[in-house]
């Protein structure tokens, strides 16, 4: 796989150029500022970019608004954010294509490899992958919407997951279900969420966007 990475972190950068180059990915850019990040997408047409939410020169959401601009340009790029906190308006924004190839991880997520490079397989594969940590601070400041209090305790599990980018498959291992319970909360939490059947293929982010949407 082709990446471009951009962060302004000499170490963090440095790191994850090894870790992804040792893992048998090729870093055609490393870079340490937006500008330099869409320049290097342009001329590198990478498989995935991964950018932090704040660079040069400002240190808001430089790369943030970069990422989206590479995605407004070609909406088949693949962009992995990084950011140091839980940022719930940038996580909103990046999902409100609904397109898929995207995904928002915290910067200690780095440190665990697997995870790491199973969220950059995914993404680049056309997936939607959010932190977990992430998922459970918006479930948390939810809490007192109406359409979120009505799910039960298993379907915000399952919409968890579904957060995460895990497909019917996965999260029939994981929590354990057989397919035919996991697919009857899917379907409780597109009623719930007030979310009318529809044929795109990424309905389920568009679940995950209205959760992420209620309170702003």
């Amino acid at each position: 796989m082709r990446i471009v990475i951009a962060e302004d972190l000499l170490l963090l950068r440095d790191g994850l150029v090894r870790m992804l180059t040792d893992t048998g990915h090729e870093v055609v850019a490393a870079v340490d500022n937006a500008t330099e990040l869409s320049s290097a997408v342009t001329t590198h047409r990478p498989d995935l970019s991964i950018v932090d939410v704040r660079l040069p020169p400002g240190f808001r959401d430089e790369g943030l608004r970069a990422a989206l601009a590479i995605r407004a340009a070609d909406p088949d790029a693949r962009v992995l954010i990084l950011s140091q906190y839980v940022e719930r308006a940038y996580a909103a924004e990046l999902l409100a294509d609904g397109r898929g190839g995207v995904g928002y991880l915290l910067k200690d997520r780095v440190t665990a490899l697997d995870d790491f490079l199973d969220a950059v397989e995914r993404v680049a594969g056309g997936g939607t992958v959010m932190d977990p940590e992430v998922v459970r601070q918006l479930f948390a400041r939810n809490s007192r919407n109406r359409g979120v209090a009505a799910l039960t305790a298993r379907e915000r599990e399952v919409l968890d997951l579904m957060a995460q980018g895990l497909s019917n498959s996965a999260i029939c291992a994981a929590l354990v279900l057989a397919p035919v319970s996991v697919e009857k909360h899917i379907t409780n939490i597109f009623a719930k969420l007030d979310l009318p059947p529809a044929t795109d293929s990424h309905r389920r982010v568009r679940a995950v966007l209205a959760h992420l949407n209620q309170d702003r």
